[in-house]
């Protein structure tokens, strides 16, 4: 048995990780999917509902399928960057919600051990969206189409950029659109429940606000936004080697997984390769997660339950 499937705990992982690391996040809960025959895999949960509730629909997998050779998957709560480095290390065996190209210099990183196997959904837009009622005739934001005009708007939107979460490495590369377009907005980042808390006051009290914001992701089943337009779309290199005025790019999720992995649960990592989730169906399930407070684990279970077809595909050898 190969060191990365021994049995270990989330909360023993976790300390080790946050020990090299300073954004590791971990949550020290086993996903509790069977028991039986098969390796025990550790995966990293990134800190967004699609991780979450695509870590749930896989544990619903496995656990109605022992013969995909894994006993259960222990995830551990993580940054993008602390998941990555555990996994480019070899403590961490899976990674799903990989956005490309978001993460794509990580994946670069891990290369050598970690392989991008399969992506789960693509042509997810992202950048920056005001509410669409302030764009209104005789609204604050009357007139705003694009990001070059944002400077034009800036008292109107109190002067800031309301980001999300530091660890995202969108949250970098925002900074740098900012930088780039020479725009006079303050860039705010919390949490991204505090970001989409801010939000939701704004829309009650019909008030303008700007945010960063992607898909899929349920307040676009709840709100209507409206995306500004760019001027110079994205390019590789923009954001590391250009000067970042450039748009955010549509990204995809990807599920990744080791090559150890790969060798010692070839039936699992094939599944992999055949593992997609249509993009309305995740913003639909996250709305449940979010807005309905329902837990991933009853949204992922009613979901399986539903789409019986789709599972076997996944499963067809």
């Amino acid at each position: 048995m190969l060191a990365s499937f021994r049995r270990r705990r989330s909360g023993a992982l976790c300390a080790g990780l946050a020990a090299v690391a300073l954004l590791a996040a971990c949550s020290g809960q086993t996903a509790d999917t069977g028991s039986g025959d098969g390796v025990t895999v550790q995966g990293a949960e990134f800190p967004w509902s699609a991780a979450a509730l695509t870590n749930a629909i896989l544990d619903q997998v496995v656990a109605q399928n022992p013969d995909l050779g894994v006993a259960e998957i222990e995830w551990t709560a993580l940054s993008t960057t602390t998941g990555w480095a555990g996994a480019q290390r070899g403590d961490i065996d899976l990674l799903t919600e990989v956005a490309l190209p978001n993460q794509q210099p990580l994946a670069d990183q891990a290369a050598e051990r970690i392989n991008l196997v399969h992506e789960t959904y693509g042509g997810a837009a992202q950048g920056w969206f005001v509410p669409t009622y302030a764009l209104q005739p005789g609204q604050p934001l009357e007139g705003l189409t694009s990001v070059t005009q944002l400077n034009d708007y800036a008292e109107e939107l109190g002067g800031r950029l309301v980001d999300a979460d530091p660890s995202f490495l969108t949250t970098e590369y925002n900074a740098k659109r900012l930088a780039g377009y020479g725009i006079n907005l303050e860039q705010v980042t919390s949490s991204e429940a505090a970001q989409l808390a801010e939000l939701r006051r704004a829309y009650e009290q019909q008030q303008p606000i700007l945010v960063y914001l992607y898909h899929p992701h349920w307040v676009f089943a709840e709100f209507d936004m409206t995306q500004l337009e760019e001027p110079t779309p994205f390019q590789p290199g923009c954001f590391t080697t250009g000067d970042g005025a450039c748009a955010m790019p549509d990204y995809a999720a990807w599920t990744a997984a080791s090559k150890d992995l790969q060798q010692e649960a070839p039936r699992f990592y094939a599944m992999l390769e055949r593992f997609e989730l249509p993009l309305p169906e995740v913003e639909t399930m996250l709305h449940d997660i979010d807005v309905k407070n329902q837990p991933a684990e009853d949204v992922a279970k009613r979901w399986v339950e539903a789409n019986p077809q789709v599972v076997q595909q996944w499963l067809a050898s």
